[in-house]
C-alpha cells in the first residue's frame, strides 16, 4: 500500500477551459444530491418549534423542544456507520452507484415524515416512527460527504478543486435557504393551529419531487475518473476501511478530519439550525424573524463560500482555515451581543458576521478533507471520520446548547460552544499540511 500511495502523480489532461464537457455534467449530478441531503436535513430544524408540540407534547415548553432536538440528534450516531459502509461500497463498487442509493435513501425517508401521524393521533408510535426515519435520514446523511465530495474534487482538475466543491458548499447554504423561506412562508401565511395540524408537513413532502429530480440527474452523471483508473490499474481494495485502519498515517489524517472541522459542525448546526428556535425562546423575537435572519445569512453565505473555494485554490487550503476560525474566535462574543440587543437590525449584522467567518472555513473544508487520502480509500476514511465528528460536535450541538441554557440559565451557552470550538480548529488547520498545490493522491 505504501508503494502505491508514495507512487509518482499524474496530472490529468483536460481541455483549455479545464472543465471537460461530461466532467461539467457529472459536476452538477454531485452538487444535486448534496442540495437535497442538506435540504432534507435542515427542514427539520427550522420546524423544530413545531414538531415539538405534534410529536412530543408538554405541559413544558421546553421538555418538548429537548425531546425534539434529541430526535434530531440521535440519527447523527447513525452517521459514522452510514460512512462506514457506503464509504466502503463508494471505494469498491464506484462512487456513483453509491450516490444512486444514497439520495433515494434520503428523499424517501425525509418524505415518509411528511405523512407520519402526530402524537394525538398515534400516542407514542408517532415519535418512534419519526426517530426511525431519522435513522434512515443519520445513514445517508453518512454516506454522503465522502462519496459526494470525494466525487467532485476527482472531476474538478488540477488547480481547481477548491473552486468546485465549494459549489457542493453553496448548493449546501441554497438548500438551507431555501428550507428557511419555506418555513419563513408558512409561518407568515399560516396560523399556528394550521402548522400545527398540517402545515409543518409540507417542507417533508417537498423533498420526493426533488428526489426524482436529483435522481434523474445523477444517473447522467460519469464516474469519477479517478476511480475508474484505479480500477482499471486494479489498485481498487476488497476491504478499504481494514486497509484504511491499518496505516498509522491514514489513521492520524482520520484524527484530522474529527477535529479539523469543529467550527464547521458547530457553525452548522449552531448559526443555522439552531438559530431560528433559539431566537423565538429565548431572545423573544418573532418566529418569522429568526426565520429570516438565518435566510439573510444563508444568502450572504452562499456567494461568501465560492469566492473562499475559489481564493483557496489559490492562497491555499490551511490559511483560509486558520484565518477565519481565529478570527470567529474574537468577533464570537461581539456579534452574539448583537443578538442579544432585542434589535432586528443589530442581530442581522452580527448574525451575518458570523455567517462570514463560517463561510471561510465552510467554502475549503471538504476539498481539505477529500486531499487528506488516497483513492482507493478516499470516500470511507474521510466519511468516517468527519462524521465521527460531526455526530459529536455537530449533531449534538442544539440538544447540548438547549440543555445547558436551561441548566443554568445562561443565553451565552452557544457563543461559548462557537468560540471554544473556533479555537481548537483554528489550532488543528495550523497544524496541517497545504495541499491545494498537489495533485490528488493516488
Amino acid at each position: 500500500m505504501n508503494k502505491v500511495s508514495q507512487a509518482p502523480p499524474r496530472v490529468r489532461r483536460v481541455s483549455p477551459d479545464n472543465t471537460p464537457k461530461a466532467t461539467k455534467a457529472s459536476i452538477i449530478g454531485g452538487l444535486v444530491g448534496v442540495f437535497i441531503e442538506l435540504y432534507d436535513n435542515a427542514v427539520y430544524g427550522f420546524v423544530a418549534g413545531t414538531l415539538a408540540v405534534v410529536f412530543f407534547p408538554s405541559d413544558a415548553p421546553t421538555t418538548s423542544v429537548l425531546l425534539t432536538f434529541l430526535a434530531f440528534a440521535i440519527p447523527f450516531f447513525f452517521r459514522p456507520l452510514g460512512a462506514a459502509v457506503a464509504g466502503s461500497w463508494g471505494d469498491r463498487i464506484g462512487r456513483k452507484r453509491v450516490l444512486l442509493v444514497l439520495i433515494t435513501m434520503m428523499s424517501l425517508s425525509t418524505a415518509l415524515v411528511g405523512f407520519l401521524p402526530s402524537y394525538a393521533v398515534a400516542g407514542v408510535w408517532a415519535p418512534i416512527a419519526l426517530v426511525l426515519l431519522r435513522f434512515i435520514q443519520g445513514f445517508a446523511m453518512g454516506g454522503e460527504p465522502g462519496n459526494g465530495n470525494s466525487f467532485l474534487a476527482e472531476h474538478a482538475g488540477e488547480g481547481r478543486r477548491g473552486r468546485v466543491v465549494s459549489y457542493a458548499n453553496a448548493a449546501t447554504f441554497i438548500a438551507m435557504l431555501l428550507g428557511t423561506l419555506f418555513a419563513a412562508l408558512l409561518t407568515a401565511v399560516l396560523s399556528s393551529s394550521s402548522m400545527e395540524a398540517w402545515g409543518w408537513r409540507l417542507p417533508f413532502l417537498l423533498a420526493l419531487p426533488l428526489g426524482v429530480v436529483g435522481l434523474i440527474i445523477r444517473r447522467m452523471a460519469d464516474e469519477s475518473p479517478e476511480f475508474a483508473e484505479a480500477e482499471e490499474e486494479g489498485r481498487v481494495t476488497g476491504s478499504p476501511l481494514r486497509e484504511a485502519l491499518a496505516s498509522r498515517e491514514t489513521r492520524r489524517a482520520m484524527g484530522t478530519t474529527i477535529v479539523l472541522p469543529l467550527l464547521n459542525s458547530s457553525g452548522y448546526f449552531i448559526l443555522f439550525i439552531y438559530m431560528p428556535s433559539f431566537m423565538k425562546d429565548e431572545m423573544h423575537f418573532s418566529a418569522l424573524e429568526g426565520l429570516l435572519v438565518t435566510a439573510i445569512m444563508l444568502a450572504v453565505g452562499t456567494f461568501a463560500v465560492l469566492y473562499a473555494g475559489r481564493l483557496s485554490d489559490r492562497v491555499g487550503r490551511k490559511r483560509m482555515l486558520s484565518t477565519s476560525a481565529f478570527t470567529m474566535v474574537v468577533i464570537g462574543f461581539p456579534c452574539y451581543w448583537l443578538l442579544t440587543r432585542g434589535s432586528f437590525a443589530t442581530a442581522t449584522v452580527g448574525a451575518v458576521l458570523m455567517s462570514l467567518c463560517f463561510a471561510g472555513t465552510n467554502g475549503v473544508m471538504q476539498v481539505t478533507l477529500a486531499e487528506l487520502f488516497p483513492t482507493r480509500i478516499r470516500t470511507v476514511a474521510y466519511g468516517v471520520g468527519y462524521n465521527l465528528g460531526t455526530a459529536i460536535f455537530g449533531g449534538a450541538a442544539p440538544l447540548l446548547v438547549a440543555g445547558l441554557i436551561a441548566a443554568t440559565g445562561s443565553t451565552w451557552i452557544p457563543a461559548i460552544y462557537l468560540v471554544l470550538t473556533s479555537a481548537v480548529a483554528g489550532v488543528a488547520a495550523l497544524r496541517i499540511r497545504e495541499t491545494a498545490f498537489e495533485p490528488l493522491k493516488r
